[in-house]
């Protein structure tokens, strides 16, 4: 099949790599505002430079991959699917929850398959857990604890536009909850601090932050993030059970250092960037996108699902301003 790129920066870039090394997919188009971007890309994976979105929707292509600029998400998802095209989408779908409520209703009358960028459902230690609480193997769940810690905290001009690290950052924990567990959060409680960088805090964001979510069926989701740790980039999960309990990331590359006499976990390098420790679950998540392309999978995380967890970011966002509990249903718009 022939797969189209719209936006060449790092993700674009490394999903350009991973699309022309899966055996599903026989040539790519590229574009990007910046024509250096696509044409650099083109030359180390290959593929077909236009230079415009429209011209990429006319170039043939069986499916697009959406890694341009948030801004231009609601844009670009609503031409592809008006083309008849199905689209994978990075997250958001759209700056605001409000952009991306019209973004839904626009498409969900279209039969035309839209999958999100949530790759955390496509890592092999996720997938696991989540058939382990479908089995039935941990019981009644009472604790869930998800963690996501990155090693630095990203330019200024990133964080002023991001909107905030619920938003940017924890939204992934949020899904994976949703996703592993199958259930749906009902209330949050967050709070934040500003332990780093004051460029975090003079954009009025946290760089530290701490949310308890209530399931629908009562179990306690954890949720532990933050902009700064030295050792590298942390992505957890523990999943505890009145039966049974397991742990997502628990393994050599963890970035953590045991100070237990004679413990020598972990002993690996610890992972110092998303890219490295989530690389096979890129590659998984594009292949999902092959295969809704060629119609012999549905889409695996809908914009519904997007929205989802979007609605928890909005509540823990107003959680943390307010220091109050906040319902989702107190921000969620019809």
């Amino acid at each position: 099949m022939r797969i189209g790129i719209l936006g060449l920066g790092r993700i674009g870039a490394f999903h350009a790599e991973t699309l022309s090394g899966l055996d599903a997919v026989d040539s790519l188009v590229l574009t990007d505002p910046f024509a250096d971007a696509a044409k650099s890309a083109a030359e180390r994976f290959g593929g077909e430079v236009v230079d415009s979105p429209e011209a990429l929707l006319a170039a043939g292509v069986d499916g697009i991959v959406v890694a341009a600029a948030t801004d231009a998400h609601p844009a670009l998802i609503l031409a592809g699917v008006e083309a008849g095209i199905p689209v994978f989408c990075e997250k958001p779908v759209a700056r605001t929850m409000s952009e991306g409520v019209q973004v839904l209703k626009a498409v969900q009358d279209k039969d035309v398959p839209i999958q999100i960028g949530y790759n955390r459902r496509f890592d092999a230690g996720f997938v696991a857990a989540r058939a382990a609480v479908r089995a039935g193997e941990l019981g009644k769940l009472h604790t869930v604890r998800s963690t996501t810690l990155d090693p630095a905290p990203p330019p200024a001009g990133y964080i002023a536009a991001s909107g905030g690290i619920f938003r940017d950052c924890s939204v992934h924990d949020f899904d994976i909850i949703r996703w592993v567990t199958g259930r749906e959060v009902t209330e949050v409680y967050a709070v934040g601090g500003n332990r780093g960088a004051e460029y975090i805090k003079d954009a009025g964001d946290a760089d530290t932050t701490g949310a308890i979510l209530t399931l629908d069926d009562g179990t306690l989701a954890v949720v532990s993030n933050s902009r700064h740790n030295a050792r590298g980039y942390d992505v957890r999960m523990e999943l505890h059970g009145f039966t049974d309990s397991v742990a997502v990331g628990l393994e050599d590359k963890l970035p953590l250092r045991s100070v237990e006499p004679g413990v020598t976990f972990p002993a690996g390098t610890p992972h110092d960037f998303f890219m490295d420790r989530f690389t096979a679950a890129y590659r998984a998540e594009l292949t999902a996108f092959t295969e809704v392309v060629a119609g012999t999978r549905p889409s695996p995380c809908t914009v519904e699902d997007a929205l989802e967890a979007g609605w928890i970011a909005e509540a823990c966002t107003l959680s943390m301003h307010e220091h109050r509990p906040v319902r989702i249903e107190e921000v969620r718009q019809a």
